[in-house]
């Protein structure tokens, strides 16, 4: 029985993907013929991808807080490459990732397709980011980036950095924190996070094989980013997501 599940929830994945290649296809030959960037199209395109492939996954998602209506800086923290379907059905979202993504098989093509924004580990030019960053966001268009830097088992938080946030302030836009976890039977996943030696392929089949997991993302209060330096809004929103997250008693990975 749990072979069968695993088998039919990989062709529904298999076909959803295969789908949204297409359609991400048409849409660049669509820009080479009219040769213009359609990025708007693309992020509508996107979302309603994003949305079918999150629904071939086997969570059950709760959705709190209200979705911004103008142009912000999400701030989230990172447990999975799944947070990126998850969230990215909830609205037209570019996101910024690392740059090995974009050599990921089929996946990688698609992000990039999307409108993602790589960075390079590492990069030292972070006025630069912060000026590519700050013009898409002057665009009237989301970006989401995951200032932890790196994925988690969901049960710590890691250090919020504040270097690429000087985007919001000098865009004068807000930042939306958000949270997400993972939960099965009321306890953290341990199936979903995406964390040290995994590789894609491996976590991919040990996540469609799982029982239906619970996810929980909060859209929590906006903050302003006006008369704030980068590390100080780093830390409120840091302080935002751990509440949010852990309440009171917020553990903090010391070794970030």
């Amino acid at each position: 029985m749990k072979t069968l599940r695993l088998y039919l929830r990989l062709l529904r994945l298999l076909a959803v993907i295969g789908l949204g290649t297409l359609l991400a296809g048409t849409v660049s030959l669509l820009e080479k013929l009219l040769r213009h960037e359609l990025l708007a199209l693309r992020q509508r395109i996107s979302r309603w991808f994003l949305a079918r492939l999150a629904a071939a996954l086997p969570f059950r998602l709760r959705v709190r807080g209200e979705l911004p209506q103008t142009p912000m800086l999400w701030l989230s923290n990172h447990v999975s490459w799944t947070d990126i379907p998850l969230l990215g059905m909830l609205t037209p979202l570019s996101f910024l990732s690392k740059a090995e993504v974009r050599r990921w098989p089929v996946a990688g093509w698609l992000a990039q397709q999307a409108g993602t924004l790589f960075i390079q580990r590492g990069a030292g030019d972070s006025g630069l980011l912060n000026q590519q960053l700050g013009h898409h966001l002057q665009q009237g268009r989301h970006l989401l980036i995951f200032p932890e830097g790196t994925t988690t088992d969901g049960q710590a938080l890691r250090t919020f950095h504040g270097r690429l946030l000087s985007s919001a302030i000098d865009s004068g836009v807000a930042v939306q924190p958000v949270a997400i976890r993972y939960l099965r039977d009321g306890e953290p996943c341990r199936v979903a996070p995406f964390i040290g030696d995994d590789d894609m392929l491996s976590h991919l089949l040990r996540l469609l094989a799982s029982e239906v997991a619970e996810v929980q993302i909060q859209l929590l209060p906006p903050i302003a980013s006006a008369a704030l330096n980068r590390n100080a809004l780093a830390r409120r929103a840091q302080a935002a997501v751990a509440s949010a997250l852990y309440g009171d008693a917020t553990p903090l990975d010391q070794a970030a």
